[in-house]
C-alpha cells in the first residue's frame, strides 16, 4: 500500500471515529440505542458516497467517497482483530457468580437456541424458497448470533429488572461462541459438498459435522479455563503496574483466541470467552481493588472502540451488499425474521419450562420470555459472517448473493424494526417499573437521603457564613419533600419482615465484600485468603437473596469449615508426611478469621447507621443477633488456634498493623505532594522507603506446625523418666501426628494399628453413649494392642491436636524391651476396663 494508500485509510478511520463519538450523546438525547444509530449513519454514509461517487452530481468529494467505497474489508481481519477483544472484555465485565446462578436458562438460550433457531431457519427456507438444506442452514447459523449492546443499552436506560438484563448478556456471549463453531462447521461441510457433488447432507456429513463441533466447543473451553488461569497466576508477579497488567490481558485475548483457532484446533471464540469469564471470577483477588477498576475502564474503552467500528465497517458495505434488492429477496428477509422468531419462540415457551419444572432453574416469566423474543438484535458479527460467505472460494455466486442480501437485510430489520419497538414494549409489559417493594425502600431511601441533604445543607450554611434566609429557604425546601415521602412510606407496615430481613441481609453481604475488598486494597490480606473471602461473602450475598435467613445462616454455619483443599493438604500431612502445605492452609485459615473479626466489627456500626433507620428496629435487632452469632462462633475458632500458636497470632496481627500504618503514611505523602508541598523528587523518594517495607511482608510469615518430636516428648510425663538410651530408641519409634477439630482419628471396630500420645490438645473418647475427655500427658488406643482385639472406642479431637504415634509393630517390640513401660500400659488399660464395666453395670 502506497503512503497516500495509507494515509487516505488512517484519515478515514479518524473520521468515522469522531462520527462514533458524535453518535453517542445523540442517541441519548435521541432516545434510541447508539448500535441502531450508528447503523442508520453507516448505511448513509456509504449510501452517500457510491451516490456522490457513481453520480455526475459533483466531484469534490470523489477522493473520500472512493476511499469509503472502495475499502476492503476482510471478514477474517476483522473477526481476528476486532472479535477477541469484544469477547474478552465482555466476559471480563460480566458477574460470573451470578451467571452461574442462572447457568440453566442461559446454556438452553445459547447452545440450544442457536441450534433450533437454525434448523428452524434452514428448514423453513428450503421448503418455501427450495434453495439447498445447507446454504440455509449457513445461513441460520450466521443470523443467530445475537447483538447485546443495543438491547442492554435499552435495559440500563428504563431500568429493567437485572434478571432480564443477566439472561440477555449471558445468552449472547455464549451463543457467539456456539453459533460462530457452528457457522465453521456448515462452512466447512458446504465447501466439502460442493468440491464432491454432494447437494443434500447425509448421515456421515452430519456425524462428522456434529463431531468437530463437539471437539471445538469442549476443546475450547478446557483450552480457555487453562489459559484464563495462568493469566490470573501471571498478574501478581507484575507489581502493581496498572499499564501492564493491561497490556498482559490484551495480549491473553489475542494469543488464546489465535492459538486455540488456529494452533491447536479448537473454538478460539470459546477459548476467549471462558478464558475472560476466568480472569473475572480469580483475577480480582490477585490485584488491588483500585488496579481492578483500572482494568476495567481500560477494557471499556478497547470494547467501545472496537464494537462501534466493526459496526460501522460493517455497516459501510450495506449499501453494496443491498444494491440490488428486489421483492423476492424482500420476502425471504420477511420469511428468514419469521422463522428465527418460531425457533426462538420454541425454546422459550416449549423448553425453557422444563428447567423449572426439573428444579434447574428458577421460572423465567411470560414477560420476560416476550422481551428475550422481541429483543434478538443481530447487529455487525451477522454481518462480518456474511461477508465472509461472499468472500469464500469455491461457492456459487447465487449462493453468496443469497445469503448476503438475506442476512443483511435481516439484521436491518432487527435494528431498525425490533430495536425501535423493543423500548415500548419494555414499558407496556411493566418491566420498567419497580417491584412494589422496590418502590417503598426507594421512597424510604429518598426520606433517609433528603434529611442528610438538609442537615448538610444548614452546616454547609453555617460554614461558608451564608445568608441565614438562603440557608432556610434551601434546607426547607428539602425539609417539605422529606415530610411527604415520610408521610408516604411505613416501610414496616408495608413490607413483610422475610422481605426486609432478605433487603437487609443482601445489604450486609454487599457492605461486607466492600470491608474484604478494602483490606485487600491495604495490602492487609494474602491473595489466596482474599479469594476465599469474597467467594464466601458472594455465597452469603446469595443465601440472603434467595432463601432469606435460612440461606445466609446456612452460609455462615458452613464459613468456618474446613474446605476441600484444606482436607487435602491435611491428608498428605497424615498419608505422605508433607507438612508445608498444611502449614500454609492453617496459616490462611488463621488470616481469614483475623479478617472475619475485624469485618464484623465493621459491620455492627453499618447496622446501626443503615439498615436500622431504612428497614426498622426489629428487622436491625435481628440482624445484629445473627452478627453477634457469627462473632462468637468466630471468635471460638481464633481462640482455639490462638491457643494452639500465641506466638503466630501475634505476628499477624503485628503485620496486619504494619500494613495499616504503612498505608496511612502513603496516604499522608499523596496529600502533601497533592497540596504542593512535596515535589516529585522527594516524593519518590518516600514512596520508594515505604514500597521497600511493604515487600518485605508481602507474603504471610511461615507458620510452623511445632511438630519436632523432642519438644512433644518432653510435654509427656510418660516419658519423663526414661533413660537417655531408651528415650533415645523410643524417640526413633515414633511419629508427630497434627489433628484438626471435630477429626475422627479412629472409629470403633476398626483395627488396632498403634498408640497416640497427646502432647497438646483434647480428645473425646465416645464409649456405650458416654465421653470421656483425655488432654495433655494422656494416652489412648493401647487397649486394642494390648488385648489383640478391636478398637472399642471411637475417638475425635475437640480443638487442635499435637499427638505423637507409635505404630503396633512398634510398640510391642518396645513392650517386650522395657517391663517397666509394659507394666504401666497394663495397669492403666486395667483401669480404664474397670471404669467401663462399672459404667456398663
Amino acid at each position: 500500500m502506497t503512503t497516500g494508500g495509507i494515509t487516505g485509510l488512517v484519515l478515514t478511520l479518524a473520521v468515522l471515529l469522531v462520527v462514533i463519538a458524535g453518535i453517542q450523546p445523540l442517541a441519548r438525547r435521541l432516545g434510541v440505542a447508539s448500535n441502531v444509530l450508528l447503523a442508520a449513519v453507516g448505511v448513509a454514509i456509504g449510501a452517500l458516497a457510491a451516490f456522490l461517487l457513481f453520480t455526475s452530481f459533483t466531484d469534490v468529494f470523489n477522493e473520500a467517497a472512493r476511499a469509503v467505497v472502495y475499502l476492503r474489508i476482510e471478514s477474517q481481519t476483522v473477526i481476528t482483530i476486532f472479535l477477541p477483544l469484544l469477547l474478552f472484555q465482555t466476559a471480563l465485565t460480566i458477574d460470573v457468580r451470578r451467571l452461574v446462578e442462572d447457568i440453566a436458562p442461559i446454556l438452553l438460550l445459547a447452545v440450544v437456541a442457536v441450534v433450533l433457531t437454525t434448523a428452524s431457519i434452514g428448514l423453513g427456507l428450503s421448503a418455501v424458497f427450495g434453495v439447498p438444506i445447507l446454504g440455509c442452514l449457513l445461513l441460520g447459523a450466521i443470523v443467530a448470533t445475537t447483538d447485546p449492546a443495543a438491547v442492554v443499552a435499552i435495559f440500563r436506560d428504563i431500568g429493567a429488572p437485572g434478571r432480564l438484563t443477566r439472561l440477555v448478556e449471558g445468552e449472547s456471549i455464549l451463543n457467539d461462541a456456539t453459533a460462530i463453531a457452528l457457522f465453521t462447521v456448515l462452512m466447512g461441510a458446504l465447501v466439502t459438498a460442493r468440491a464432491t457433488g454432494i447437494e443434500e447432507p447425509n448421515a456421515d456429513m452430519a456425524w462428522q459435522a456434529l463431531s468437530d463441533l463437539g471437539i471445538g466447543l469442549i476443546g475450547g473451553a478446557l483450552f480457555g479455563a487453562l489459559t484464563g488461569r495462568l493469566v490470573v497466576m501471571l498478574l501478581p508477579l507484575l507489581d502493581d503496574i496498572k499499564p501492564a497488567e493491561a497490556t498482559l490481558t490484551v495480549a491473553a485475548a489475542y494469543i488464546i483466541f489465535v492459538t486455540g483457532e488456529y494452533g491447536i484446533g479448537v473454538s478460539g471464540v470459546v477459548a476467549a470467552v471462558v478464558a475472560g469469564l476466568v480472569v473475572s471470577a480469580q483475577g480480582r483477588a490477585h490485584i488491588s481493588p483500585e488496579n481492578w477498576r483500572h482494568l476495567l475502564a481500560v477494557w471499556d474503552q478497547i470494547a467501545f472502540w472496537a464494537g462501534s467500528m466493526i459496526f460501522v465497517l460493517a455497516a459501510l458495505v450495506v449499501p453494496r451488499l443491498m444494491a440490488d434488492v428486489d421483492l423476492y429477496d424482500v420476502l425471504t428477509i420477511l420469511a428468514l425474521a419469521l422463522f428465527a422468531l418460531i425457533g426462538r419462540a420454541i425454546t422459550l415457551w416449549l423448553l425453557l419450562p422444563v428447567l423449572s419444572m426439573l428444579k434447574l432453574s428458577t421460572r423465567v416469566t411470560h414477560r420476560y420470555r416476550a422481551v428475550i423474543l422481541w429483543g434478538g438484535l443481530r447487529g455487525a458479527l451477522t454481518l462480518v459472517l456474511a461477508l465472509g460467505v461472499v468472500e469464500a472460494p469455491g461457492l456459487s455466486d447465487g449462493l453468496k448473493r443469497f445469503v448476503a442480501v438475506t442476512a443483511t437485510g435481516y439484521v436491518l430489520f432487527t435494528l431498525f424494526v425490533n430495536g425501535t419497538t423493543l423500548r415500548p414494549l419494555i414499558s407496556w409489559l411493566g418491566l420498567d417499573r419497580l417491584s412494589p417493594v422496590g418502590e417503598v425502600l426507594r421512597r424510604q431511601v429518598l426520606a433517609l437521603s433528603l434529611t442528610d441533604v438538609r442537615g448538610a445543607v444548614e452546616e454547609a450554611g453555617r460554614r461558608y457564613d451564608v445568608s441565614p434566609s438562603v440557608v432556610r429557604e434551601i434546607a426547607q425546601s428539602y425539609a417539605r419533600r422529606a415530610d411527604q415521602v415520610t408521610s408516604d412510606t411505613d416501610v414496616e407496615a408495608e413490607i413483610a419482615d422475610r422481605e426486609r430481613l432478605g433487603v437487609g441481609l443482601v445489604a450486609l453481604a454487599v457492605r461486607e465484600r466492600g470491608l474484604i475488598l478494602d483490606l485487600h486494597d491495604r495490602r492487609t490480606l494474602s491473595t489466596a485468603t482474599v479469594d476465599r473471602l469474597l467467594r464466601l461473602t458472594e455465597a452469603l450475598l446469595e443465601g440472603g437473596r434467595n432463601e432469606g435467613r435460612l440461606g445466609y445462616m446456612r452460609v455462615v454455619r458452613t464459613a468456618l469449615d474446613f474446605e476441600r483443599g484444606f482436607r487435602f493438604a491435611y491428608w498428605l500431612h497424615r498419608r505422605l508426611r508433607m507438612d508445608r502445605p498444611l502449614a500454609r492452609r492453617l496459616a490462611n485459615r488463621f488470616e481469614m478469621l483475623l479478617a472475619f473479626r475485624l469485618a464484623i466489627q465493621e459491620l455492627r456500626p453499618y447496622v446501626d447507621q443503615r439498615i436500622r433507620p431504612m428497614l426498622g428496629r426489629r428487622i436491625a435487632e435481628l440482624i445484629a443477633d445473627m452478627l453477634d452469632g457469627r462473632a462468637r462462633q468466630v471468635a471460638g475458632a481464633l481462640d482455639a488456634m490462638r491457643l494452639q500458636y500465641p506466638d503466630y497470632a501475634e505476628a499477624l496481627e503485628r503485620r496486619f498493623l504494619a500494613r495499616m500504618a504503612e498505608r496511612h503514611e502513603l496516604a499522608r505523602y499523596d496529600t502533601l505532594a497533592q497540596e504542593g508541598l512535596l515535589d516529585a523528587e522527594l516524593y519518590e523518594d518516600l514512596y520508594r522507603g515505604v514500597t521497600r517495607a511493604q515487600s518485605r511482608r508481602d507474603d504471610l510469615p511461615r507458620l510452623d506446625l511445632g511438630l519436632d518430636t523432642d519438644e512433644l516428648m518432653r510435654r509427656l510425663p510418660l516419658f519423663a523418666d526414661l533413660g537417655d538410651e531408651v528415650r533415645a530408641r523410643v524417640r526413633q519409634l515414633l511419629r508427630p501426628v497434627f489433628v484438626l477439630p471435630r477429626t475422627v482419628i479412629f472409629r470403633q471396630g476398626d483395627k488396632g494399628d498403634g498408640v497416640y500420645f497427646i502432647s497438646s490438645g483434647a480428645v473425646e473418647v465416645r464409649i456405650e453413649g458416654r465421653r470421656i475427655r483425655l488432654g495433655r500427658g494422656d494416652f489412648f488406643g493401647e487397649m486394642a494392642l494390648l488385648d489383640n482385639r478391636p478398637r472399642s472406642a471411637e475417638i475425635a479431637a475437640l480443638g487442635y491436636c499435637q499427638l505423637l504415634f507409635l505404630d503396633a509393630d512398634d510398640f510391642r517390640r518396645l513392650m517386650r524391651r522395657d517391663p517397666d513401660l509394659l507394666e504401666t500400659f497394663e495397669s492403666i488399660a486395667r483401669a480404664r476396663a474397670a471404669q467401663n464395666r462399672s459404667a456398663a453395670t
